[in-house]
């Protein structure tokens, strides 16, 4: 709302997202007049908030959310503008006759300019788990999300998005790459040091990127290490010396002994430590006066030296108190560095292969101390393993290790700046970035081309970038938004979509789309003939709202616009889209191949035409037949077959294809003209929604009635019901975790998992004929056998798919479900009791210290119908690494364990399972 001085106007939305201007203008206490215009179109919102600041915030109802800038009010446009005095008696002369029609246009934003976009996955209609996109270790999740015109087909990849700003081409091939400062209060770096096998090449920032020769650096040999050092000093670590290059370009200059060189080298602005091929460590530091000076003994380790660390000067000090070194005895040794005790060995970790590199950074993580940084020891495996240990500040003892796979190759690890907070890159066969977020760590790749090399990069058109080297290429990029897990692209549809399927040899989507009371792009023109003389559009727009309402029209009830879309994932594109004829909606697909036809692969789409929602109606049903044309990019329509309601699923079945026809369970074999109908189940009580099948056996899901358990008996030609679940459910999704299990989701926002008893399955399978079924009595008016609910759980939002994944390469099998406001869920099997046990427990406490935000009781929530069963809370039990620290040590003495074992297993849990 905005006052002026005699008026005040706020803005109105309509249920299509036209935005109205309402001004009310008034003396004092009395109302003058109510004036109304068209103001501006944005998506259909559930709020919308006007900031003091100038902004408009819209919290769409489907799809993202937006922020827009207020660029003027609306007061000099032509929008022409509806004032109540316009209106005998403000409209109420005769309050019998209807007020006159008000009409507008809609056009492009003219009022507000977008400035930002909150994604949103709400509504996810349908969704797969797969692995697509080439060079990934890790599967994609596809979503089919949104609603109208805004509806779109994302893909979620795990990881942090990244922008490129600079990408060039190198004469050759570098191994390493550095910035640096010139001085310590500069703001921005000045070079970028490139070390090539047999030199280095160092680069000026300024306007542009060039070479440079009067650095004082080497040229004419490869660079181990770079450091801004003390004031206004520059130090090359190289293999045969250091270089302290001071402000005034003079040099100094440390050689190594004769027969030896500089394997290893760690700096900072104070400190340097190189280890020589002798397996001997050199220890320098800098003076007050700005002189490098080299401790007077050396250390020897024993074994060849393969990694060294030494962590920031703290704000204040001296120096930093410890030494990481990584040997290839696969060792890694935590030395001191304090003036009373140099270079003595502390403490030491056993590894289980060689180290490739350590990295010894101070970060914030809430989770082990909430108020102080942790000191972390980084150490990378050549087997692509990292290990994460805590090293105590004050006694230097490593404790509380914790390991994660990053990748094929041997990892490189680098301390970097991350919007102003230290964080390391893990460089392996795809690059990872530990950082702190909202005081917790996260480790999470980085969705961009692997890199050989990284570092930090500063400059005045990229003040928090980083720079890395790929192969011959040089990368300046940038992480713009920190704390996401899911990276999301998406490709723009028309209508809003239902389902969709994947081909499985050449790997495109088949997705079907269709909007209720929208002309389609292939309505015939009789229909849009029909309601031009019925008084229905105008202008070529359809009308048929009462007088009263402002908005676009909408087209008569019954009225379809659907297409089927071809869909290349990897790409990101469209190929190829099929606009449905005669009003026709698709509903169910299926790719399907037919033994009728060598087993050739089809294409099935069951539609409906003049199909009504409430009550659901049609006046015919059909079931589409194409062939893949053109490697898949184009369909071919072979035949219709005609059903008497609608096909609202359908599935490959040995050869056939199994669909489920309203009420009807049928069984489909290609024919030359139609599908042939083979044989038919009319017991079902409601439509049916879902179905999967596994040998011949098939699980059907009822909209009303739960799952019911069917066979196909060849010989008889029968397809019975055998077993089915003893309460009703109204199903949403569904998917076999195994021959006797079943985990579903209904519209009341329920998981629940059923299984068939082992014995009754055999019998099933060992009956040839299915007599045996036919004759046994049903139990509580329904089929003779019953499955047993084993797990249950409220996740508060619809099911709209359930896929039974492995998210992590080599990783368990957990089961992934999506949720119609945009929920993406995972439900892990445990391995052990113990696990079980303390999991349990975990969650018991955190239920009486974690209070919901509304006052919920957490038991009653997680079991809102069926009182919940097998299943604990992960969300739940993750809250505990914000619990204050003497919650968190009271919960963890429960457990007889330690707040960090903790933390470390519900990590191992988490990771393990999802990879997140």
């Amino acid at each position: 709302m905005h006052k002026m001085k005699g008026a005040f106007f706020f803005l109105l939305q309509s249920e299509e997202g036209d935005l109205y201007k309402v001004t009310i203008e008034h003396d004092e206490q009395d109302v003058k007049a109510v004036k109304i215009k068209y103001f501006d179109t944005v998506p259909v919102a559930i709020s919308l908030c006007i900031l003091k600041s100038g902004f408009l915030f819209v919290a769409s109802e489907f799809g993202n959310h937006y922020l827009y800038q207020f660029q003027k009010l609306g007061d000099d446009d032509n929008e022409p503008e509806f004032s109540s005095i316009d209106y005998p008696n403000y409209g109420m002369a005769d309050p019998t006759l209807p007020l006159p029609r008000a009409y507008f246009r809609p056009r492009a934003l003219d009022n507000l300019t977008l400035v930002d976009e909150l994604e949103s996955l709400d509504p996810i209609l349908d969704s797969k788990v797969l692995n697509v996109l080439p060079n990934s270790d890790s599967p994609q999740i596809f979503s089919a999300c949104g609603r109208g015109a805004r509806s779109t087909l994302r893909t979620l990849r795990h990881g942090l998005e990244v922008e490129e700003v600079v990408s060039s081409d190198l004469p050759g091939i570098p191994n390493a790459v550095w910035t640096t400062k010139l001085k310590e209060e500069d703001e921005h770096d000045s070079y970028i040091i490139l070390s090539f096998v047999n030199g280095t090449l160092v680069l000026s920032i300024g306007e542009t990127i060039e070479e440079v020769q009067d650095t004082g650096f080497l040229s004419s040999a490869p660079t181990l290490a770079v450091q801004q050092i003390g004031a206004d000093a520059l130090l090359q670590v190289h293999p045969h010396g250091i270089r302290h290059v001071l402000s005034d370009r003079r040099v100094n200059e440390w050689r190594v002994p004769q027969g030896k060189t500089i394997v290893s080298a760690t700096t900072n602005k104070r400190q340097v430590v190189v280890a020589l091929s002798s397996a001997e460590l050199v220890y320098f530091e800098l003076d007050l006066d700005g002189q490098l000076n080299e401790y007077q003994d050396r250390k020897a380790m024993g074994s060849t030296v393969l990694a060294l660390s030494i962590a920031e000067v703290p704000e204040g000090r001296q120096r930093t108190p410890f030494l990481a070194v990584g040997c290839e005895d696969q060792t890694v040794r935590i030395i001191s560095l304090d003036p009373e005790s140099t270079l003595e060995t502390i403490s030491l970790q056993a590894l289980t292969a060689p180290p490739s590199s350590i990295c010894i950074a101070d970060m914030l993580d809430a989770g082990i101390n909430k108020t102080q940084l942790t000191t972390f020891v980084n150490i990378g495996l050549q087997n692509g393993v990292l290990l994460r240990t805590v090293l105590d500040p004050v006694n230097g003892q490593l404790t509380d290790t914790r390991t994660r796979f990053l990748g094929t190759r041997p990892i490189k690890l680098v301390r970097v700046m991350v919007q102003k907070n230290p964080g390391i890159l893990a460089l392996s066969s795809r690059s990872w970035l530990n950082y702190t977020y909202q005081n917790l760590m996260h480790f999470t790749p980085l969705i961009f081309e692997n890199l050989d090399y990284a570092w930090s990069f500063s400059a005045e058109l990229c003040p928090e970038g980083l720079i890395g080297i790929s192969g011959s290429v040089l990368r300046i990029f940038q992480i713009p938004r920190l704390g996401t897990k899911l990276k999301q692209d998406s490709i723009p549809l028309s209508y809003t979509p239902r389902k969709f399927i994947t081909h499985p040899h050449n790997g495109y989507f088949y997705l079907i789309e269709g909007d209720h009371r929208v002309m389609g792009e292939a309505a015939s023109k009789q229909q849009l003939e029909k309601l031009r003389q019925e008084g229905k559009m105008i202008d070529d727009e359809v009308v048929d709202l009462p007088p009263e309402q402002f908005g676009r029209p909408k087209a008569p009830a019954g009225t379809w616009g659907s297409a089927i879309r071809v869909i290349d994932p990897v790409e990101g594109k469209t190929v190829n889209v099929l606009h449905l004829d005669n009003n026709e909606a698709a509903f169910s697909i299926a790719v399907v191949p037919f033994a009728a036809r060598n087993n050739e692969l089809h294409l099935v789409v069951g539609t409906a035409q003049d199909t009504f929602l409430a009550p659901r109606s049609c006046t015919s049903g059909f079931l589409r037949t194409y062939s893949f044309t053109d490697e898949g990019r184009g369909l071919e329509l072979l035949h219709k077959t005609e059903t008497n309601d609608v096909p609202l699923a359908v599935l490959a079945f040995q050869g056939r294809l199994v669909a489920g026809v309203g009420k009807s369970l049928r069984l489909y074999d290609m024919g030359k003209k139609k599908l042939l109908r083979k044989v038919e189940n009319k017991t079902f009580s409601s439509a049916i929604v879902t179905l999967n099948t596994q040998g011949s056996r098939i699980l059907v899901g009822d909209m009303q009635e739960s799952v019911f358990y069917a066979v196909y008996k060849a010989p008889e030609n029968r397809l019975l019901v055998f077993a089915d679940d003893s309460q009703p459910r109204w199903i949403s999704s569904a998917a076999m975790v195994d021959y006797n299990t079943v985990v579903a989701g209904d519209r009341f926002g329920n998981v629940f998992v059923n299984r068939l008893d082992a014995k009754v399955s055999d019998q099933v399978d060992d009956d040839p004929t299915g007599a045996g079924i036919l004759h046994e009595k049903g139990l509580l008016a329904g089929a003779p056998h019953k499955t047993q609910m084993i797990a249950h759980f409220h996740v508060g939002d619809i099911v709209t798919a359930i896929h039974k994944v492995s998210m992590v390469a080599g990783g368990r099998e957990v089961l992934l479900y999506t949720g119609l406001h945009g929920t993406i869920g995972i439900l892990v099997p445990f391995v052990s009791k113990e696990d079980v046990d303390f999991i349990s427990t975990l969650e018991q406490h955190m239920r009486t210290e974690q209070i919901s935000l509304v006052g919920r009781d957490h038991l009653a929530w997680r079991g809102y119908y069926v009182p919940v069963k097998a299943v604990v809370d992960g969300d739940l039990c993750e809250m505990y690494a914000r619990l204050p620290a003497n919650k968190q040590s009271a919960i963890a003495n429960e457990l007889d364990r330690t707040v960090g074992e903790v933390l470390k297993k519900l990590e191992q849990l988490r990771v393990t399972a999802s990879g997140f």
